[in-house]
């Protein structure tokens, strides 16, 4: 049976959490420097700032990630992630939907965000699916590449 599980973050999850991310931004983008020191240091800049990492896994097999990471007085979702052969099986749908989930329950968030680019026609329709709506990207934004974010409120 393929069932997928979500798992939070362990130690010896962080080379797929790496490996994951940079084979995605390598298809659609390129590594920035931004990238490169978080996708290496996820319990440095996720784990111990308060954030949260979970992982899908299918049969042992960890296939997808995503993060919640805190963002000012927010959290950002952000390195959503799923291996080339696991795309179009919506487990990057049921990452997300476990992190809206995680942030109403636990969290308790009010809203959550992200930062995109409108050349991933795909992940911005899920994102609005999901009810993110798009509001104003900020001049200082961390990432080159973003020119879209979208903030989804939380009613709990």
């Amino acid at each position: 049976m393929n069932t997928i599980e979500i798992e939070n973050f362990k130690t010896q999850y962080s080379a797929h959490f790496y490996d994951l991310n940079i084979e995605w931004l390598k298809t659609f983008f390129y590594v920035e420097p931004f990238d490169e020191e978080v996708l290496s240091n996820p319990t440095k800049y996720i784990i111990n700032k308060g954030g949260h990492i979970f992982f899908a896994k299918l049969n042992d097999e960890i296939v997808g990630t995503v993060a919640l990471m805190p963002k000012g007085t927010n959290f950002e979702l952000t390195k959503m992630a799923v291996s080339p052969k696991h795309r179009g099986f919506k487990i990057g749908q049921k990452l997300m939907q476990h992190c809206i989930n995680f942030a109403k329950t636990d969290l308790q968030l009010i809203n959550l965000i992200l930062y995109s680019n409108t050349a991933l026609e795909n992940a911005i329709y899920i994102y609005k699916k999901y009810g993110f709506i798009e509001i104003p990207v900020e001049e200082n934004c961390p990432y080159e590449r973003c020119n879209i974010k979208m903030e989804l409120h939380l009613n709990n």
